[in-house]
């Protein structure tokens, strides 16, 4: 699952409409041999028809969904074991769900498709903060809702019990708070902005995500407020003298914050944004986090990035596993950020050669970085460049071989890639560097039929796809075997639903 999830942060560096969410959804499809084709387009939209009814009525919680369930849905896993009124925002939760709703009806207009789509909107606008975004989950429960500052719900305890401290900090790290706004901003679109309700929690997130904007451009992984933002230096990264090499437990959080491609995917967001709503302000919002990773480029002879900034640009501490240093994961994220935000801005700002300038420099001193294996290792010590990596006791060491297992130390190198795209927008005319995608479903082919063969005869009696599989957070003696994944559920539907597109390939707008 990791992998996938990996997988979709570096696909959501390209576009949000079809090619990123397919990425991001990865469309694992189960690889069974098979010997029939599936020909009959009543029994597929029957069978995705009771795959939906059966995810909205009986594995939703109030819209909402997890990462995945005991086949009997008595067990439920996020990021960790969750009781029967939680959901969960990060990939594959409920604004992955929901997209997932989204393109398949875009693909083939079938109404429980839209129906499933709102009812996880409604779920998202249930759990939107007051200071704009969303934190990891969202209750339901009324006890659990009163730990959180909800917008639809009030402020203070009316019952005569005692008020309790409100969390009302609104998460950017990994691409949370990002993927529920857009799902609701691409839903927006598709209703031509005719429900008020997700029209107006779309652009409140927004909002609020341009005032947590610092002023040099950045964003920080967390907030709850804005009061800090206007006070950040607008100057270049540097290298410090001198940096710890001890963990010193610091708070993080409000650090400019590249780990996990945040402002990466901040911009991206507010690309989109700016497309769907035409509002400069999205685009301004935008170009100033492009500006701000042109100052975070590091000085040669390392001229990469560090997965985070302290406010005296200098690249600081995280968690005890992310130390002060120039990252080969992130920073390959930065260049695919600069290319797009190139992409999209050369019809409309004279100025948006310069978001390409500081990437030569940089692939160079990546290409020189490879590890002998050819992947790049996820920290470069600063100064001497050596590869540096955590022992098992998270100390910095430069062996790799007792690292923890949790997180990768080494990541792919993505520089080959990277430099054909750099050298293809380097010339290509700007009239040429970019079209709106537009949402369509795949082609047929035998592949394609023999996928969707597959896919029903897997389905069970429920209308569920249950899979061999084991609960990561409910312990070692769990006897859980059998799951129900919510990724397989996606993959599945646009799979059928992409096949039924191709029968009838009009366009449609939900009532």
């Amino acid at each position: 699952m990791m992998d996938l999830i990996v997988g979709w942060k570096m696909g959501s560096l390209r576009n949000v409409y079809l090619d990123g969410m397919i990425l991001m959804l990865g469309l694992w499809l189960p690889n069974h041999a098979g010997t029939c084709y599936a020909q009959d387009p009543d029994e597929v939209r029957l069978e995705l028809n009771r795959a939906v009814e059966f995810f909205r009525t009986k594995v939703s919680v109030a819209g909402g969904y997890v990462y995945q369930y005991s086949s009997d849905l008595k067990k439920r896993e996020g990021e960790g074991a969750v009781g029967p009124h939680t959901v969960w925002i990060e990939a594959p939760g409920t604004p992955f769900v929901g997209q997932a709703f989204l393109t398949a009806f875009q693909y083939c207009h079938e109404p429980q498709l839209m129906l499933a789509a709102k009812e996880t909107a409604d779920a998202l606008i249930q759990g939107q903060l007051q200071s704009g975004g969303w934190d990891n989950r969202i209750e339901f429960a009324a006890q659990d809702r009163r730990v959180y500052r909800y917008r639809c719900a009030s402020t203070g305890a009316e019952d005569g019990t005692e008020q309790v401290k409100q969390k009302n900090i609104t998460t950017l790290d990994d691409n949370k708070s990002q993927l529920a706004c857009r799902f609701l901003m691409n839903l927006d679109k598709q209703l031509n902005f005719s429900d008020r309700r997700v029209h107006e929690a779309a652009l409140y997130a927004l909002d609020c995500f341009t005032s947590a904007q610092y002023s040099n451009g950045a964003w920080p992984q967390r907030y709850q407020d804005f009061n800090h933002q206007s006070k950040s230096v607008v100057v270049n990264a540097t290298i410090p003298v001198a940096w710890s090499r001890e963990y010193p437990g610091a708070k993080y959080a409000n650090f400019y914050t590249l780990n996990d491609n945040t402002i990466s995917d901040m911009i991206l967001l507010m690309l989109d944004a700016w497309e769907i709503y035409a509002d400069r302000r999205y685009l301004e919002s935008a170009k100033r986090g492009g500006d701000f990773l042109l100052l975070a480029q590091l000085p040669e002879p390392q001229p990469g990035w560090a997965q985070q900034y302290n406010e005296q640009m200098h690249p600081a501490w995280a968690r005890k596993f992310e130390p002060p240093a120039i990252t080969g994961g992130e920073s390959q994220g930065v260049m695919k950020t600069l290319m797009t935000l190139y992409r999209r801005l050369a019809g409309q700002d004279t100025d948006a050669r310069k978001y390409l300038t500081c990437i030569p420099k940089a692939l160079n001193y990546y290409r020189k970085s490879l590890l002998p294996d050819g992947r790049l290792a996820r920290f470069y010590e600063l100064g001497s460049n050596r590869p540096l990596y955590m022992n098992q006791q998270y100390k910095l060491t430069y062996e790799n071989n007792d690292l923890p297992d949790h997180y990768a130390f080494v990541v792919s190198s993505k520089l080959e890639r990277l430099t054909r795209e750099y050298d293809e927008i380097s010339v290509l005319p700007i009239d040429e560097l970019w079209e709106t995608p537009r949402v369509r479903p795949p082609g047929r082919s035998s592949a394609k039929n023999q996928e969707v063969t597959n896919i029903l005869a897997e389905i069970d009696s429920r209308g569920a796809w249950v899979e061999a599989g084991k609960l990561r957070y409910h312990g070692k003696q769990d006897s859980t075997r059998e799951v129900i994944k919510t990724s397989t559920f996606c993959s599945n539907i646009l799979a059928l639903s992409g096949w039924l597109g191709n029968e009838d390939s009009h366009e449609s707008v939900a009532d």
